[in-house]
C-alpha cells in the first residue's frame, strides 16, 4: 500500500479575526507547519493603532513584511517605518507596538518563528478589545491573555 499524502492545502484558515478595526487572517498556523512557523496577514486601516499594550515575547521572533501602506513600529523605544517591500525582524525580548499614522490602509505579512502563538490568542484578545467598543480595553484581562500566550505586557 502506498503511503497517504499529508493533508496539504492553500490557506488553511480563511477566518478573519476582527480586533476592533484591525484584521488578522492566518495563512499558516503552527499546526500546519509542525510548530516551525505561523504566518498571518495583518490589515490596519488608516490612522489606527494597536489597542493592546506594547509587549515583548521571549520564545519567538516576529518578522514583519510590508505589502501596502506604511506601519510605524516602535521597538525598544525606536520608531521604524515599514513600507511595501520592507521587512523588520523583532527579536525575542524587544518591547514593541505599531501604529498606522498614514492616510492609507496597511497590509503586512507577519511571521512568528517558531509558531508559539496562533489564532486563539487573537480571538481572545478580540473579545476583550471589541467589548471595549472603541475605548481602552480591560488591562487586567488583556494582560492575563497575553501572559497565558507567552507575551509580556510592557509596564
Amino acid at each position: 500500500m502506498a503511503p497517504q499524502a499529508p493533508n496539504i492545502h492553500v490557506n488553511p484558515s480563511d477566518e478573519i479575526i476582527r480586533i476592533g478595526p484591525l484584521g488578522v487572517r492566518f495563512l499558516v498556523t503552527g499546526d500546519d507547519a509542525s510548530g516551525s512557523v505561523a504566518l498571518f496577514e495583518l490589515t490596519v486601516p488608516a490612522a489606527q493603532r494597536l489597542a493592546a499594550p506594547a509587549h515583548s515575547h521571549d520564545h519567538y521572533e516576529e518578522t514583519i513584511y510590508g505589502i501596502e501602506g506604511v506601519l510605524t513600529w516602535t521597538v525598544d523605544g525606536t520608531r521604524i517605518d515599514v513600507g511595501p517591500g520592507q521587512a523588520l525582524c523583532i527579536p525575542r525580548g524587544a518591547v514593541h507596538r505599531f501604529d498606522n499614522h498614514g492616510s492609507q490602509d496597511v497590509k503586512a505579512l507577519c511571521a512568528i518563528t517558531p509558531a508559539a502563538i496562533g489564532p486563539q490568542y487573537f480571538r481572545e484578545s478580540a473579545e476583550v478589545i471589541n467589548a471595549a467598543a472603541g475605548g481602552p480595553p480591560d488591562r487586567v484581562k488583556m494582560a492575563e491573555i497575553m501572559r497565558r500566550h507567552g507575551l509580556t505586557p510592557a509596564s
